[in-house]
């Protein structure tokens, strides 16, 4: 009878144990309570805002534009899109309480044709939609009034892009890194101020390449950017450039400081002739100097943010 008896403790055993926990609770089930993480309101019934700003956002929203090559402006880059972020739409316009489309969010959506992805050809200007110009500040001299245009720059808050001479930088290595540690983007300017489009080919990788050891060594940044001088070039020239991993830079808007016309006459030509993504061209003469900051005065009155060519060249918007 002992012997039997002892079996009897499991399945009294196992009543006790349904008894005290409920069997129809599975954790496993799909059904079962999900615990969204913490700060997250997640819109499962999609109220009204909500289907509202679903509705609207194709309206808002721009396809991204490819990079191309324009029959006159050669090498353009590309502008990214714009994508209503719904949720995070949603959730500014609840706690609002409204729908108010100067709250809606976005995010850039990347072309698929980038500049990088173009055939080697020269770049005039960025994209014509950019609201943003770049000043490109050819140094081959005129290193009297380099401290004074930096200077202006700085309390102005604005970045340039210095192209700079190899031959130049040898001689001057204390103002190329004054001009790399105020956070401007210093470019090639060849060696010795040749005519690019003269030269043989083997002829102007080296006014290129000595023009980059040269300023790498200065600075410890490798230039991607070159501009020939005088805009001196030829498809060679541009191919050259691109083997070594850069883009050939011209310009849209000049001040033709060189001829040293005064400042009402640098202002006003770089006033009438400004436009989205120009590249506007300088050096460092006393006509620009004395005419910089009412030139970026007057740029940024007309609603335009002045950056390096590498910002206005980028695809952001």
């Amino acid at each position: 009878m002992k012997r039997y008896f002892k079996y009897v403790h499991v399945p009294v055993f196992l009543i006790l144990i349904f008894t005290v926990f409920d069997i129809r609770y599975n954790p496993f089930q799909t059904d079962s309570v999900v615990i969204e993480p913490a700060g997250i309101e997640v819109s499962s019934t999609k109220d009204d805002l909500y289907k509202e700003i679903e509705q609207k956002k194709e309206t808002y929203q721009q396809k991204p534009q490819d990079a191309y090559i324009d029959k006159v402006w050669k090498k353009t880059p590309g502008r990214n899109g714009l994508e209503v972020n719904v949720e995070e739409t949603y959730q500014k316009m609840k706690e609002a309480n409204k729908w108010d489309e100067d709250m809606l969010v976005f995010n850039e959506t990347s072309p698929d044709i980038l500049l990088t992805d173009l055939p080697p050809a020269p770049i005039y200007r960025g994209h014509p939609d950019k609201k943003m110009v770049s000043f490109l500040i050819n140094v081959s001299w005129g290193e009297e009034y380099i401290p004074e245009m930096l200077q202006i720059l700085k309390d102005n808050q604005v970045k340039a892009t210095f192209f700079i001479e190899g031959k130049w930088a040898q001689n001057n290595a204390s103002l190329v890194k004054m001009i790399e540690e105020e956070g401007h983007l210093i470019g090639n300017h060849a060696y010795n101020h040749p005519d690019m489009a003269m030269l043989e080919k083997n002829d102007a990788y080296t006014q290129i390449e000595e023009t980059n050891q040269i300023l790498k060594t200065i600075t410890g940044k490798q230039p991607e950017w070159f501009a020939p001088p005088s805009g001196s070039y030829k498809d060679e020239t541009v191919e050259t450039a691109a083997e070594l991993d850069m883009e050939t830079i011209l310009w849209t808007v000049d001040t033709i400081d060189w001829k040293n016309p005064s400042v009402s006459v640098v202002v006003n030509r770089i006033q009438n002739n400004v436009h989205p993504g120009a590249m506007i061209l300088m050096h460092p003469t006393q006509a620009s100097t004395g005419a910089l900051e009412q030139m970026i005065n007057g740029i940024k009155e007309k609603g335009y943010k002045i950056g390096t060519v590498e910002s206005l060249l980028s695809e952001s918007r």
